[in-house]
């Protein structure tokens, strides 16, 4: 028999109080975390502290913690050629009154701000040697070994999510859906965890091997508001969405943007649309 972790209740980060939790991290690191700078996200909280370094905190619910444990970013500090803040120490406990893990990172100061949000309105104008960078990273990062497998959104990524996911958008079974290539990726590629002028890739919690080209999909999804950047995406790692497994990873990336969740006023709704069609035919014609 199975036994499942028990459900976490959904909290947001941004409005619940988390003195306490700052508090924690300043005894269990022996810290002093800069109250002026914190950045509040749903699920996690970050700020600066007195020895110029940064901690992320982030609380995750024992039901989203997989038998490969919830320490992403520390794996991460062993993986070459990627341009990432330098992971120092970690500090992990349990909640007292509710079954969710609290864990806080710290790490080097970014070399740049981060981008912006996740998903951008506007051009970042991005100058070329920030796409060879990011370029450099990606390329280096599917080319590590690793036993780890991705959890984008929390979500172990398994055949049978891409499956459902392929198949919500194209119902009829008449192309194969199984991948092909699995490689390490971030698999929270988005604006808000990376870096310019200078490149910096951050937030690797999610981090494990993919199917080829999740990360160059979600980057693009991330990208569909703003047509010239989606089109620099897609140009920039067209050795992924020209391969099989980029195709079906662009329809995951899509699967998220044009699910019954969609916002009626998404500008990327019509694009992610036109892009499904496309590649759905392509993947047919075989």
């Amino acid at each position: 028999m199975t036994l499942s972790a028990p459900s976490a209740h959904a909290v947001d980060l941004r409005v619940e109080p988390v003195d306490n939790v700052l508090d924690h991290v300043e005894r269990s690191l022996q810290v002093e975390l800069d109250r002026d700078t914190v950045v509040r996200k749903r699920r996690s909280v970050g700020a600066r502290t007195d020895r110029r370094t940064w901690i992320r905190i982030e609380r995750r619910g024992l039901d989203k913690i997989g038998v490969q444990g919830w320490n992403g970013t520390e794996c991460a500090a062993r993986l070459e050629g990627i341009a990432q803040p330098t992971w120092r120490g970690c500090v992990v406990w349990r909640g007292a009154d509710e079954p969710v893990m609290w864990r806080a990172d710290e790490t080097e100061l970014l070399p740049s701000a981060p981008i912006g949000n996740a998903i951008l309105s506007e051009d970042p104008k991005l100058p070329d040697s920030w796409w060879q960078a990011f370029n450099a990273s990606l390329d280096a990062l599917a080319a590590q070994h690793t036993g780890r497998v991705a959890t984008p959104d929390t979500v172990t990524i398994t055949q049978a999510l891409v499956t459902e996911a392929v198949r919500g958008l194209s119902p009829a079974d008449d192309f194969d859906t199984i991948v092909e290539h699995w490689v390490p990726a971030h698999a929270d590629l988005n604006w808000a965890n990376m870096t310019a002028p200078t490149f910096s890739l951050f937030d690797w919690e999610d981090w494990g091997n993919a199917p080829l080209g999740l990360d160059s999909a979600s980057l693009w999804g991330s990208s569909l508001a703003v047509p010239a950047l989606a089109d620099r995406v897609r140009h920039e790692r067209r050795h992924d969405f020209e391969s099989r497994d980029g195709k079906l990873m662009t329809l995951f990336a899509c699967s998220k943007i044009l699910g019954p969740d969609a916002h009626p006023q998404d500008p990327r709704l019509e694009p992610a649309c036109r892009m499904a069609e496309q590649v759905i035919a392509e993947l047919q014609a075989g």
